[in-house]
C-alpha cells in the first residue's frame, strides 16, 4: 500500500504595507522657521505608525 502524500502548505502571505508611508518607511515632515512659524520646505522623517518598517501594525 502506497503513503498518502500530504499536500504542500500554502505560502506565507506578504505582511500588508503600511498607509501612511506606503511601506517606505519615511514620510515628509514639514520644515517652519521663524516666530511666525512659517513653512520652508520638507524633510524626510520616520514614519511613527510603523516605526520605519514599512509593514502595516497587527493592532
Amino acid at each position: 500500500m502506497a503513503t498518502k502524500k500530504t499536500p504542500p502548505r500554502p505560502a506565507a502571505a506578504a505582511p500588508p504595507k503600511c498607509g501612511p508611508c506606503d511601506g517606505t518607511g519615511e514620510v515628509a515632515t514639514t520644515v517652519h522657521v521663524g516666530r511666525k512659524r512659517r513653512a520652508v520646505g520638507k524633510q524626510a522623517g520616520i514614519c511613527l505608525a510603523c516605526f520605519g518598517t514599512g509593514e502595516a501594525s497587527t493592532d
